[in-house]
């Protein structure tokens, strides 16, 4: 039985509800009065169902899959206005005793070098993130108890964090490790992370186990109920994602959307952000032995129907992606991406050890500085804020103020001011000249005549050598 709001996965994820929504789907997507009525539900920015969701998402009509691209846009500006977060991962260790079948750390693969960084080379890896100018890692490591235990990940997230090099700080460490118990969460959570990050990969059970076949993750259950405990132990910003090409793309689009419903259901509150990657080229991986692969057309529609069925959530989209296919994104909902990154071991120092340690291989090879000066070109304001995860406004607070329209009203100076930052500490001669450009012209996109005076104050402070101001 279908029950979003129970704590087992066999009942939030109900694979009868899954089949039933694609029966659906099939007998009613191209019944256009219902399309137009979900579509007038859309409008009123308050989101939409897995079954609604599907719908529009299968649908064929091109005049309503315009209105669907149309609509995204407009939600994408109401909620996150031209702003785009900025972060970049970093890999402690590729050690894993997982046999995951699409991932190149599996336990079998004897061709990739294993690699755990220690503190000191975790210490070279984030002064040269820094030197690049983020603010916001998202930490990786494969799950491996021995190697890469709970210990482990706190010591190197307490060291992140204690690393002052130059004007660099790294102010938000979100988390992406394997599911874990209670306790460890509640460890996390006293280490101030950011998100807790992890992807379902496929919510198709019977594949799930197949893709799964030994170690730890081979646990449907456990691994789908990760975020549950993660918000009992008080993380309340969490990320959900899939792994495109795993499974049909439909059947794990409305999965997604059921874990966040679920979420919503029984905690008050859905996900922090939504990952969209899809399965791409890696060691010991090949992208042509897998059918479902998704085309960019189809990947562009999952983005804009995200958009419009979860308008309050941050969307994700990492550098497997090329950069034409991220600017495509941009506009149709997502809100955060990564640049500059390196999905090595020990990558960003360039060390001859991490050249066979990948976890994907990386399409959008751009600097940092070139990606910002893209976003800039596009109209987009390049944001390193991490300010709402250090003044408590996470979970439902966090939500609250996006459901009101009123978070703009601190993200929107607070994008500016960490431009600013970035511009006189790392930025190149031309990204200099666009990123003046755009603070001059946004501080006048500022509603409240205070808090634009405010802002300026902050901007001008910058300039002079004071840093980490925040709204």
């Amino acid at each position: 039985m279908y029950k979003p709001d129970s704590h087992s996965a066999e009942e939030f994820i109900a694979q009868e509800e899954i089949q039933s929504t694609l029966q659906e789907v099939a007998e009613n997507k191209n019944n256009r009065k219902l399309l137009q009525d979900i579509m007038r539900k859309a409008e009123q920015c308050k989101g939409l169902n897995h079954r609604e969701a599907a719908l529009l998402l299968e649908c064929t009509d091109q005049e309503i899959n315009q209105q669907i691209n149309q609509l995204a846009r407009s939600i994408k500006q109401k909620f996150y206005g031209n702003r785009i977060v900025l972060f970049a991962p970093l890999y402690l260790s590729n050690y894993c005793i997982n046999g995951c079948v699409y991932c190149p750390y599996h336990l079998k693969n004897k061709t990739i070098h294993r690699r755990k960084l220690t503190q000191t080379e975790i210490r070279n890896e984030v002064m040269a993130l820094q030197d690049m100018g983020h603010k916001r890692l998202a930490i990786e490591a494969g799950e491996d108890p021995r190697n890469n235990p709970i210990e482990y990940i706190l010591e190197s997230i307490d060291t992140i964090y204690n690393i002052k090099h130059k004007n660099g700080a790294i102010r938000r460490v979100n988390v992406n490790i394997a599911a874990t118990t209670v306790e460890n969460y509640k460890r996390l959570h006293d280490a101030n992370i950011g998100t807790y990050i992890l992807f379902q990969e496929t919510y198709h059970k019977a594949n799930y186990e197949a893709l799964h076949p030994t170690g730890p993750k081979s646990n449907y259950a456990y691994h789908t109920e990760a975020m549950d405990r993660a918000m009992m132990a008080g993380i309340d910003d969490v990320g959900i994602g899939v792994l495109f090409g795993l499974e049909t793309y439909l059947y794990d689009f409305i999965g997604l959307l059921m874990h966040a419903e679920h979420l919503e259901a029984k905690f008050g509150v859905g996900p922090h952000t939504i990952s969209v990657p899809r399965i791409c080229m890696a060691d010991d991986i090949d992208i042509n032995d897998y059918k479902n692969a998704v085309p960019d057309e189809i990947f562009h529609k999952i983005v804009a129907v995200l958009r419009i069925a979860v308008p309050y959530t941050g969307m994700i989209v990492s550098t497997r992606e090329s950069a034409k296919n991220r600017e495509k994104v941009l506009e149709l909902g997502v809100s955060q991406i990564s640049g500059g990154s390196r999905t090595t071991v020990g990558g960003y120092v360039e060390s001859q050890e991490a050249q066979h340690s990948a976890q994907f291989d990386v399409t959008d090879q751009r600097t940092l500085d070139e990606i910002v000066q893209w976003l800039l070109r596009l109209g987009h304001i390049p944001s390193f804020c991490t300010a709402c995860y250090r003044q408590g406004r996470t979970g439902d607070r966090f939500m609250t103020l996006v459901k009101n329209n009123q978070i703009a009203n601190c993200c929107h100076p607070n994008a500016l001011i960490t431009l600013q930052e970035y511009l006189q500490d790392y930025a190149s001669p031309e990204t200099i000249t666009l990123g003046e450009a755009m603070i001059k012209k946004e501080l006048n996109n500022i509603p409240n005549p205070k808090a634009q005076e405010t802002a300026k104050r902050f901007l001008e402070a910058i300039k002079q050598g004071k840093r980490d101001f925040r709204f």
